[in-house]
C-alpha cells in the first residue's frame, strides 16, 4: 500500500454482480481506496478486518441479503458506525423505512450515474468525518471533565484529614473497603466504583473544625464534642453544592457515616434503613482501618482482636446485614489492606510519588 492510498477514505463495495462491483470501482477509482465483497458474509469479514469509513450494499443479494448484512454490520462495535448506502435496482421492490431503520444512510439506484455516486459518496464521508471529530472531541472532554472530578475528590479527601492525626493513605483504604464490601453485598461495579470515588470525602467537614480540637492529644470533653460533631453537617453542606450523582452520593456518607444502627449516632440519630447504604458500609469500612492502623496515639490493632471488636457493634452500631456481609468476605478484605500496606510503604520509600 502506498504513502497515497494510506491517507484516502477507505470504500468497501459488495455485490454479487462482477459488473456492477467492475462498474461502482471504475466511478469511484483514484478518488479512494477501494475494497470489495461479493456477499454478504464477505462484507462482515473485510469490513472487520479494514474498518472502511463507507459502504456501498447491494439489496438484493443470495443467502445474506443487505438488509440482514446491514443489521449485522451496525450489531458489531467494531463496525457499527460505519455509514452504510444501499445500492438496488428500480425495477426491485425496495422497502426504506426498513432500510433506514436498519441503520442506512442513504439510496443509490442502478444503474447507478457516476457524478451522483460521487456526491453521495462525498456527502455521507463529510458527515461520517465530522462525526468522528464531534465523538473525539466529546471524548476527550468526557476525560477532561473525569479527571477533573478525581482531582476535586482527592483535594476534598485529603483537605478533611489535613489538620487531624490520621496518617497514611487511611481515606483511599477504607474507600477500597468500602467498595468491596459494596459489590459483595450485590451492588453493580459502576455504583460501587462511584462509592469508591464518594468515601474519601467523608470527613471533609473537618475543615470547619479548629485544629485544637482536631489535634488535641487528649481526649475531647463535652462541648468540644458538641463541636467535633458538627463536622458531619460541615461536610454535607459543602459536598451538597454539586448535583452530580458523585457529589450528591459524598454529601450523604459524610453527613451519615457516624449515624448508627441503633439511632445513637449522630448528628440526626437517624436509624435502621433510614440510614443510607452507602453511609452504612463506609461506616464499617472506616471503622475496620481505624481500628487497624497505627495512629500516634495508639498502636495497630491485630486484625483477630479488631474483629472482635466489630462484632460487638452488629446490630447497634452497624448494619446486621453489611456486617454478616463483610466478615463473609474477609479474606478480600484483607487482600485490599495487604495491597494498600504495599502502597503506603512504596510511598513511604519515594515520598514524591503522586497520591493514589
Amino acid at each position: 500500500m502506498s504513502e497515497l492510498d494510506e491517507v484516502k477514505w477507505r470504500i468497501l463495495v459488495v455485490d454479487d454482480e462482477p459488473n456492477n462491483l467492475q462498474l461502482l470501482r471504475q466511478i469511484l477509482k483514484g478518488r479512494y481506496q477501494i475494497s470489495m465483497a461479493t456477499n454478504g458474509v464477505q462484507a462482515l469479514e473485510v469490513a472487520k478486518k479494514i474498518k472502511p469509513d463507507l459502504i456501498l450494499l447491494d439489496v438484493m443479494m443470495p443467502e445474506m441479503d443487505g438488509y440482514e448484512t446491514c443489521k449485522k454490520l451496525k450489531a458489531n462495535p467494531d463496525t457499527h458506525a460505519i455509514p452504510v448506502i444501499f445500492v438496488t435496482a428500480k425495477t426491485e421492490i425496495i422497502d426504506e423505512k426498513k432500510g433506514f431503520d436498519v441503520g442506512a444512510v442513504d439510496y443509490l439506484t442502478k444503474p447507478v450515474s457516476g457524478p451522483i455516486v460521487l456526491a453521495r459518496v462525498a456527502t455521507h464521508l463529510s458527515l461520517y468525518d465530522q462525526n468522528r471529530a464531534f465523538q473525539s472531541q466529546l471524548l476527550q472532554r468526557t476525560n477532561d471533565l473525569a479527571e477533573s472530578q478525581r482531582a476535586a475528590i482527592h483535594m476534598l479527601g485529603e483537605a478533611g484529614h489535613y489538620n487531624d492525626t490520621d496518617t497514611g493513605l487511611h481515606i483511599w483504604r477504607m474507600a477500597a473497603y468500602s467498595a468491596e464490601i459494596a459489590r459483595r453485598f450485590g451492588w453493580k461495579v459502576s455504583k460501587a466504583k462511584q462509592l469508591e470515588y464518594a468515601a474519601p470525602m467523608h470527613d471533609t467537614g473537618k475543615i470547619g473544625i479548629p485544629d485544637s480540637i482536631l489535634k488535641k492529644p487528649g481526649k475531647l470533653d463535652a462541648d468540644e464534642w458538641i463541636i467535633m460533631k458538627t463536622h458531619a453537617q460541615i461536610g454535607y453542606d459543602i459536598l451538597s453544592k454539586s448535583r452530580t450523582p458523585l457529589f450528591q452520593m459524598a454529601a450523604d456518607i459524610a453527613l451519615n457515616h457516624h449515624e448508627k444502627w441503633d439511632g445513637n449516632g449522630y448528628p440526626n440519630a437517624i436509624q435502621g434503613r433510614n440510614i443510607p447504604e452507602s453511609a452504612r458500609i463506609v461506616a464499617i469500612a472506616d471503622v475496620f482501618d481505624a481500628l487497624t492502623m497505627k495512629r500516634p496515639y495508639k498502636e495497630a490493632w491485630p486484625i483477630a482482636k479488631a474483629f472482635d471488636e466489630m462484632k460487638k457493634g452488629r446490630g447497634s452500631h452497624f448494619d446486621p446485614q453489611l456486617l454478616d456481609c463483610f466478615f463473609d468476605n474477609q479474606i478480600a478484605i484483607l487482600k485490599v489492606k495487604e495491597e494498600w500496606e504495599e502502597k503506603e510503604m512504596y510511598q513511604l520509600d519515594n515520598p514524591i510519588s503522586d497520591a493514589p
